[in-house]
């Protein structure tokens, strides 16, 4: 269950802090106090999108932070198969808001937006102010009864969508196969001129890589080369070298050496430079000697990388692509070769893939209509817990025209709410508040086989009131003994039900609006009771029907524990 809520700069909250409890936990206060956008710091830590007014003006960032303590061993499961595992039963689901920019973490790692909302839809199932209006589409009743069904129809969904995108696949193959002959004579013609530029180049896998590494070595060789010339041209050939210049000045040096003892002494300086030099360019010559730039051999390489770079650049990144190119080509142009056989072959696997898909799609809708009876059942009699006296509720199936990955059913839920009146589509006949109930005993359902321990309500008394409103409140109650229920609400009767009830209210500080939420005590519940009953003005009648209905309310809980 949820355990706690921390918001803080969320629009008009600066921080708050909820700690909530099992059971029914009722939210309240005047319209326009901030409850919704409790609701929705919910849904923002759990990866809904960021608006660029939620964060508080003038605040640096936003944070939103959820504990969920996590025992169903159901639930656990589902979250480790995200990789999250609660520590001493505990997950912390965090976003920070910095810059329009969300960051969520889960237990202090770092998770995407997309993660999160599956890891959400673990743990909590929240249900918006206008969700009820999603009962007008036909596609969403589908969608519910998929849910309802999901143990037994799971798994062969999963087979139908596979089985489903392979037969588009081969529908897609087959009618791009059945061309006119001109057109497979022009492939053909092309593919046979894409082979033969392959195979003549008798590609080996890795080979680019190897004469790269190689042509490296040869550009790098010939720079060398042409350095060590150079210098070699410089210090020992021509009449200007240095090995020249030397012994020239050595020469001069030794005929006058004799008649000086320092003019002797810069002789065998210059003599012993000269011995060095002599040495340095003997090695420099056998260097040259014994290394040799093989234009010949470099220009081959050069001429089969460019080669190699233009069969990639058509056909793959490296040349073990293109090879793999080449083959499927080869593939591909045995079929037009051998067109009439391959074209038949393909027929017949297109017919057993419609066959397998038919079987299918008849496996699915047969679950499906059987559960049918059973969801139908149920709703119905959870629609009599919420004042639908004379309901008659039931799903009525057509058969698609065509195939789709969820089967062929075209399901849609039929109500009659008066007695004598025909069965018709939802859709046409419910009005907003008829909407609310009707979805409200649809997630009553839901939740009763589910491992989701929290719901969230957001003003699911819209469009309803006096009797109605009291079973509303009835069945919400019965729905907080299993499942942890947060709800905002108008309506006093559901209030008055509370296992926790919460009051959000908000007033100027420092010249700035802020919405602030607490729990409320016995007493102070009662008085917000009496706010909801009475409006402006609060008197002891008001206050005594208050404190009749938070009696009653007890009572009734009472009996049915």
């Amino acid at each position: 269950m949820l355990q706690s809520l921390h918001v803080k700069n969320l629009a008009l909250i600066d921080e708050s802090e909820v700690e909530f409890t099992s059971g029914l936990n009722i939210l309240s206060g005047e319209t326009g106090a901030g409850k919704s956008i409790i609701i929705g710091s919910i849904g923002l830590a759990l990866g809904e999108k960021i608006p660029k007014e939620m964060v508080r003006e003038g605040a640096d960032y936003a944070l939103v932070e959820l504990v969920f303590t996590v025992t169903d061993a159901r639930v656990r499961e589902q979250l480790l198969r995200f990789g999250v595992y609660p520590e001493n039963d505990e997950v912390i689901i965090s976003r920070r808001i910095v810059n329009g920019r969300g960051a969520c973490k889960v237990n202090a790692e770092s998770m995407p937006a997309s993660r999160m909302k599956e890891i959400a839809a673990a743990l909590i199932d929240i249900h918006g102010q206008h969700e009820h209006q999603s009962l007008l589409s036909k596609k969403k009743h589908l969608e519910i009864l998929d849910d309802y069904a999901k143990e037994e129809i799971g798994s062969k969904k999963e087979a139908l969508a596979e089985t489903y995108r392979q037969y588009r696949k081969l529908v897609e193959e087959l009618a791009e196969a059945d061309r006119d002959g001109e057109d497979r004579v022009r492939e053909i013609s092309f593919l046979e001129y894409e082979l033969h530029e392959i195979e003549e180049a008798r590609l080996r896998e890795g080979e680019d890589e190897e004469l790269e590494a190689e042509y490296s070595r040869f550009c790098n060789g010939k720079r060398i080369m042409e350095a060590m010339a150079a210098a070699y041209g410089c210090t020992g050939g021509g009449m200007e070298s240095a090995t020249e210049l030397l012994g020239r000045a050595l020469r001069e040096l030794m005929s006058v050496s004799e008649y000086d003892d320092r003019v002797k002494n810069c002789e065998s300086q210059l003599a012993e430079i000269d011995n060095l030099l002599n040495d340095f360019n003997r090695e420099m010559a056998d260097y040259i000697e014994g290394t040799e730039f093989d234009e010949a051999t470099f220009y081959e390489i050069e001429k089969r990388l460019d080669l190699l770079n233009h069969l990639k650049s058509k056909y793959g990144g490296n040349v073990a692509e293109v090879m793999k190119a080449a083959q499927e080509k080869e593939e591909r142009l045995k079929k037009l070769a051998n067109y009439d056989t391959y074209l038949a072959e393909l027929k017949e696997h297109v017919k057993a893939a419609e066959m397998e898909l038919q079987k299918l799609c008849e496996e699915v809708s047969k679950i499906r209509q059987s559960r049918a009876l059973k969801l139908s059942s149920d709703v119905t009699e959870s629609l009599k817990d919420l004042n639908f006296l004379d309901v008659r509720f039931q799903m009525e199936f057509e058969r698609m025209e065509h195939y789709t990955a969820n089967g062929y059913d075209d399901a849609e839920f039929m109500i009659s709410t008066n007695p004598g009146e025909p069965l018709k589509p939802l859709g046409k006949v419910a009005s907003g508040g008829e909407l609310s109930r009707i979805m409200l005993a649809i997630k009553t359902i839901l939740a009763s086989q589910d491992a989701i321990d929290t719901l969230i309500f957001d003003e699911i008394d819209s469009g309803i009131s006096g009797r109605t409103a009291q079973m509303v409140s009835e069945k919400m109650s019965f729905l907080g003994k299993n499942h942890q229920i947060i709800c905002i609400t108008h309506l006093p009767q559901i209030a008055a039900m509370a296992d926790a009830h919460y009051l959000i209210q908000k007033s100027v500080e420092n010249q700035s609006t802020v919405s602030h939420i607490r729990r409320l005590k016995e007493e102070d519940s009662v008085e917000e009771l009496a706010r909801m009953l009475g409006g402006v003005e609060i008197t002891d009648t008001v206050l005594k029907s208050a404190e009749e209905m938070k009696e009653l309310a007890r009572q009734k809980k009472e009996r049915h524990a």
